[in-house]
């Protein structure tokens, strides 16, 4: 079992900055385990915002790319997400997820489906 525990949400004015925090539990992973970020606004379906191997490689959604950086510390199982340049459309829950058997290929790794384990979520809120 994997537990996944999001921190960071708020509340912030628009071109202003957050950093989400996933501190992960229960197993350690691997090069092969991917993890990733999801958001979803009310009456949205989720939307994929970042993805990464444990061990390389770094995916982002078009809606976010040149503002959020995916990183993570492998020694503390713990990811995180910069996010840079908000904007009001940023607004959502902040979810995330992992999938540690390595299944995921990586023209899969945008879809919530493939991903077993999901954090609780953290609200964003950025205002105009």
């Amino acid at each position: 079992q994997v537990q996944l525990v999001e921190s960071g949400g708020g509340l912030v004015q628009a071109g202003g900055s957050l950093r989400l925090y996933c501190a992960a539990s229960g197993r350690t992973f691997n090069g092969r385990a991917t993890m990733a970020w999801f958001r979803q606004a009310p009456g949205k379906e989720r939307e994929f915002v970042a993805a990464a191997r444990w061990s390389g490689g770094t995916w982002y959604g078009d809606s976010v790319k040149g503002r959020f950086t995916f990183s993570r510390d492998n020694a503390k199982n713990t990811m995180y997400l910069q996010m840079n340049s908000l904007k009001p459309e940023d607004t959502a829950v902040y979810y995330c997820a992992a999938e540690p058997s390595g299944r995921i290929i990586v023209s899969a790794v945008s879809l919530a489906a493939q991903y077993e384990y999901w954090g609780q979520g953290t609200q964003v809120t950025v205002s105009s």
